[in-house]
């Protein structure tokens, strides 16, 4: 289940930090503010605005960094970082969805959409997935078509098809 955390003093705002973090796969760029990680994503993915964001380690990008040496190591599962989300109650709904899917799996979009209520839902699902903003931590690399061929990814199609294959051979480890 994802950890919402909302701020009592609604004219306060967190310090957000970045920091890059290079992988198997390519540069990562994640940022947080002391508690939560809110954003994890491949920097050649899309144009990220960072603005006056911080460029400094928490708590959390410290975690996250580890976390994914331990994940391209093969040796870690299930990311324990602390993380903020912010979308609407669908694609929160979409989002704890694909937390469910165990490590080295894959379901089709039709297959999330029906586990939410609507078969119907698929291209909502889709849309949903592709604005995840925590790339890898919230698996929406295991989403794939019914008829077995990958879709998109915003990381890119070869990102996608890198993770699933090095999950897919390190499941049983």
């Amino acid at each position: 289940m994802i950890n919402y955390r909302f701020t009592i003093n609604s004219f306060s705002k967190p310090v957000l930090n970045s920091h890059l973090i290079n992988t198997p796969i390519g540069t990562m760029i994640a940022i947080a503010d002391e508690h939560n990680l809110f954003l994890l994503e491949f920097t050649d993915s899309k144009e990220i605005n960072i603005g006056n964001i911080i460029k400094r380690k928490t708590k959390p990008i410290e975690q996250i960094e580890e976390e994914l040496k331990l994940y391209f190591s093969g040796k870690l599962k299930t990311f324990k970082t602390p993380i903020y989300i912010e979308g609407s109650e669908f694609q929160k709904k979409v989002w704890n969805e694909l937390l469910k899917i165990p490590y080295g799996e894959t379901r089709s979009y039709k297959q999330q959409a029906i586990s939410l209520g609507n078969s119907n839902a698929f291209r909502a699902v889709a849309n949903a997935n592709g604005v995840n903003k925590l790339a890898i931590i919230i698996p929406c690399h295991r989403i794939i078509h019914s008829n077995g061929k990958l879709g998109g990814y915003a990381g890119g199609i070869e990102k996608k098809e890198w993770l699933l294959n090095h999950e897919n051979n390190n499941k049983r480890n």
